[in-house]
C-alpha cells in the first residue's frame, strides 16, 4: 500500500552519525563517531539508593502527570546552578524542562521558524541541529568560523545583506564538531551584534562544564541585556544521556512560546526522571562530580592529541580542545573523509566525516573524532589503525 507521507518528511534525513552507531556495534570496531559520555562514570549506585529514595518519599507524584513547565525544585536548582557558574541572572520562572537539548532544538525550529525563514549558524555546526531544523524548512546560511569562534564581520555582512533572517545558532563553548571555544571579545561582538539587528539567538551549551583548561568564560546568556539569548542545557553529559533531561532558559516572554509547543508535544518530560536528578543534585557532591569527568577526559584527551602528533602523517591539521568530547580534523584540500570512511570500517576503527556538520555541503576533507567514550588502549589502537588507513589513503 503506498501512503502518502508530508512533504515535512522529505526534509528529514536519518543522521549519518547514527548510521554509523549501528555498524559500531560490533565490539571489534573502535568508534571515534559517536558524541557518548563515558559510561564507566554513571552514578549507578548512587541512582539506585536515589530511585529507592524517590519513590519512598514521592511514589505516586513521581509516577503521575506533572506540569509542563517542569518540577519546581529542578528548576530552581538549575537556575541557582546557572547562576553560579554561568554568571547568569535567571529564576525558575526562566527555566522550562524538555526532554534533553535535543528537544529544546527541536521546539526552536516550532516556535521560530517557517519556510524559507534564514537560520544562520556556525560553520561547521552541530548536526542534530541541522536535521532538528530542517524539518521546518529554513535557508541556513553558515557564518564562516576561525580558531576563535565565529567571525562577527562575516555575521554582521550577512545579517545586512540578507531578508528574514529569524534565528542565530551558536556553541561557544567546546564545539560540537570542532571542539573550539569562542574567545570573550567575540563573545561581546556577538552580542552587540545581535542586539543591534534584534534576533533571537540559540546558545547551546551541553558541553559548557567540561572545561579541562583555562578559566571559564561568561555565556552568551549571562551578556543577554535584551532577552534575546535561548540557551540551552543538559544533564545528558554530566550525570548520564538515558534519563533525557534538559532544559531551556529564555525570557519569560519566549519561555511562553515554548511552553505551549511542549504542551502540544508530550506534555511534559518524565516526572520520575526530574525527580531523580533533583534528589541526586541535593544529597551529592555535583561539583565532584563535574570534577571526576573533567580529570578523565583532559587525560583521554591528551592522549589522543599525543598519539595524533605522533601517528598521523604530515599536513594534516587537528584542533587541541579545551573542554568538551571532541577534536576535528582537516585532510589537505581535494581529499575526502566519506572517501575513506568505508577502508576505516575495513580496519574496525569508526570517524564522522566532516561534510555532515555543513548544511549546505561541501567541506569533504574533514572528519571528527571523539574520545570520551574509548579507554586508554582502545584510544591508542584506535589511532594506529586510523593513521594507517590515512596513510595510505594520502599515498
Amino acid at each position: 500500500m503506498a501512503l502518502s507521507y508530508s512533504k515535512r518528511m522529505e526534509k528529514i534525513k536519518s543522521s549519518e552519525i547514527r548510521e554509523i552507531l549501528k555498524v559500531t556495534q560490533n565490539p571489534e570496531i573502535i568508534s571515534f563517531a559517536g558524541g557518548l559520555p563515558a559510561p564507566e562514570l554513571f552514578p549507578v549506585e548512587e541512582m539506585k539508593e536515589i530511585s529507592v529514595l524517590v519513590l519512598d518519599e514521592m511514589g505516586p507524584e513521581s509516577l503521575q502527570y506533572d506540569v509542563t513547565e517542569g518540577y519546581p525544585p529542578l528548576r530552581q536548582q538549575i537556575s541557582e546552578r546557572m547562576n553560579k557558574i554561568l554568571k547568569t541572572d535567571v529564576t525558575k520562572d526562566n527555566i522550562l524542562i524538555v526532554c534533553g537539548s535535543q528537544q529544546g532544538l527541536d521546539f526552536s525550529g516550532k516556535v521560530f521558524l517557517d519556510e524559507n525563514d534564514v537560520v544562520l549558524c556556525e560553520s561547521p555546526t552541530y548536526l542534530g541541529a541541522i536535521n532538528a531544523f530542517k524539518s521546518y524548512e529554513p535557508q541556513f546560511k553558515e557564518v564562516p568560523t576561525d580558531d576563535f569562534g565565529m567571525i562577527p564581520e562575516e555575521l554582521e555582512k550577512i545579517l545586512k545583506t540578507t531578508n528574514n533572517v529569524k534565528l542565530i545558532y551558536a556553541i561557544p563553548d567546546f564545539q560540537n564538531p570542532t571542539g573550539k571555544t569562542w574567545t570573550l571579545e567575540r563573545r561581546e561582538k556577538f552580542m552587540e551584534i545581535i542586539e543591534k539587528y534584534e534576533i533571537p539567538a540559540i546558545e547551546d551549551n551541553p558541553y559548557g562544564e567540561l572545561r579541562f583548561d583555562g578559566e571559564m568564560l561568561p555565556s552568551l546568556k549571562s551578556m543577554d541585556k535584551k532577552d534575546l539569548v535561548i540557551h540551552l542545557g543538559t544533564f545528558s553529559k554530566t550525570f548520564c544521556p538515558g534519563l533525557r533531561v534538559g532544559w531551556i532558559a529564555a525570557s519569560e516572554n519566549i519561555l511562553e512560546k515554548y511552553i505551549l509547543v511542549k504542551q502540544s508535544g508530550d506534555l511534559h518530560t518524565s516526572s520520575f526522571s526530574q525527580r531523580i536528578i533533583s534528589k541526586m543534585l541535593e544529597k551529592y557532591d555535583f561539583d565532584k562530580r563535574v570534577s571526576k569527568l573533567k580529570e578523565l577526559y583532559r587525560n583521554r584527551r591528551d592522549l589522543m592529541i599525543k598519539t595524533i602528533t605522533e601517528e598521523f602523517p604530515d599536513g594534516l591539521k587537528y584542533t587541541n580542545p579545551e573542554g568538551g568530547l571532541f577534536t576535528w580534523v582537516e585532510l589537505p584540500e581535494g581529499y575526502s573523509a566519506r572517501e575513506f570512511l568505508d577502508e576505516c570500517l575495513k580496519n574496525n576503527v569508526a570517524i564522522v566525516p566532516g561534510g555532515s556538520f555543513f548544511p549546505n555541503g561541501g567541506h569533504e576533507n574533514s572528519f571528527r573524532l571523539n574520545y570520551s567514550n574509548m579507554p586508554d588502549e582502545r584510544i591508542v589502537e584506535g589511532i594506529k589503525r586510523l593513521s594507517k588507513v590515512l596513510k595510505e589513503y594520502l599515498n
